[in-house]
């Protein structure tokens, strides 16, 4: 085991954004622990110039920032898996916060390992899901890993409160008091909450958003597309094969030009309390209801019936963090084996705000037309139904006569 300098102080890496508290966290880490600050920051898909960021990082004062083009890893590794799992926390939200965590965890550890640091630390508040995100990620990868995590400690009461020591210590920062909010972009979503959206009766305003035009501005004509799905994963968009993370960035772009993806929902955070959040999902939406189509076309009924059952479980394991656990690990087994067949080709129609199916083919379809017409066939035998229904009817039947 390697033994520390005389004197030498303690590393810690800190997941780092540019944003607000980040950029206050470095120099307080600094100031309060007398520690040598690792920033690391994750590239998956911020769509911000992320050069300007690690240099940031060490202008406030980190000793070494990291920034790592991570996209194609997420998308693959990570949300792949999720939408072949149809994940939707409590009906709605499509986990584009949720399912980013466990990736920017897991790569602070092999940082920390690699630069012998002995503590990691992140900008979640002690309100959040994301404080529980990070933490269980990283006492998954490292049991002995120290955690510091600045807004369970420090006694800076919020963000103006923030602001305020940013600007004292010359740190510049992205929010102002009129538009404070917090959001989260990757990939897959970009999240707002705080100010003015903290009333769930208050429509959030149009310079809320930035992925997905307002419906009412969007084209008067639809835009058709179709997305080629092989083992339930998407790998073609208008037969146009291309890797996760661009599939996922054309989709973005083609749905958030009709106005698709716009959610607006008070959710059950895993501490306990509601919270509002609004979220632009434009391509993510685009998938789910795609993926939807196809299983609709290939999965046996009561497979889907049951792997149904189970995404309410799945949903919220990701949602709550427990991404590297084994009770989602095993889940997840069954959730890909049920994917062996969802192979094919939906047609979607996208129009101001709206994302229809309009057509699904496949080549291991369990549809069969003959069957399923009401035109005379020489397949299925009507009569058969009798037995199927008085059979089904008899527990009925006895429950009622036994009054």
């Amino acid at each position: 085991m390697k033994t520390r300098k005389k004197n030498a102080k303690e590393k810690v890496v800190l997941a780092y954004s540019g944003g607000l508290d980040t950029s206050v966290i470095i120099k307080w880490l600094i100031d309060h622990y007398d520690c040598e600050v690792i920033a690391f920051c994750a590239d998956l898909g911020q769509g911000e110039d992320l050069g300007a960021v690690r240099r940031k990082a060490l202008e406030t004062g980190a000793s070494k920032a990291y920034v790592e083009d991570l996209r194609e890893e997420f998308v693959r590794d990570y949300v792949f898996p999720m939408m072949r799992s149809c994940a939707l926390y409590e009906g709605v939200y499509l986990l584009g916060t949720s399912i980013a965590r466990p990736l920017i965890a897991r790569k602070q550890i092999e940082i920390a390992r690699k630069e012998g640091a002995t503590a990691v630390s992140h900008g979640a508040t002690g309100k959040g899901n994301d404080q529980v995100r990070f933490e269980l990620t990283y006492y998954s990868q490292q049991p002995d890993i120290r955690v510091i995590a600045p807004w369970r400690e420090w006694d800076l009461g919020g963000r103006e409160a923030l602001i305020r020591y940013a600007r004292k210590h010359g740190i510049p920062v992205p929010v102002t008091k009129k538009k404070p909010y917090s959001t989260d972009r990757n990939l897959l979503h970009i999240s707002y909450e705080g100010g003015v959206l903290e009333d769930p009766w208050r429509e959030p305003p149009d310079t809320t958003y930035t992925l997905a035009v307002p419906p009412e501005k969007a084209p008067a004509r639809p835009a058709y597309l179709t997305i080629d799905f092989r083992k339930g994963d998407p790998v073609a968009v208008n037969g146009k094969a291309l890797s996760p993370a661009r599939l996922l960035d054309a989709l973005n772009r083609i749905a958030g030009q009709h106005g698709v993806g716009r959610v607006d929902l008070v959710e059950n955070r895993f501490v306990g309390m509601k919270s509002r959040g609004v979220y632009e999902t434009p391509g993510g939406t685009v998938l789910y209801t795609a993926h939807r189509a196809m299983e609709s076309l290939t999965l046996d009924r009561e497979v889907l019936h049951l792997r149904d059952s189970l995404v309410p479980r799945y949903s919220e394991m990701v949602y709550y963090g427990y991404w590297f656990s084994p009770e989602r690990e095993a889940l997840q087994a069954f959730m890909d084996r049920c994917q062996k067949k969802v192979t094919g080709t939906v047609r979607l129609k996208l129009y101001r705000g709206n994302c229809m199916v309009v057509g699904r083919r496949s080549p291991k379809s369990l549809y069969n037309p003959e069957l399923a017409t009401f035109e005379k066939d020489s397949i299925y035998n009507q009569k058969d139904a009798e037995g199927l229904i008085k059979l089904s009817a008899l527990r009925l039947r006895t429950g009622r006569r036994v009054g």
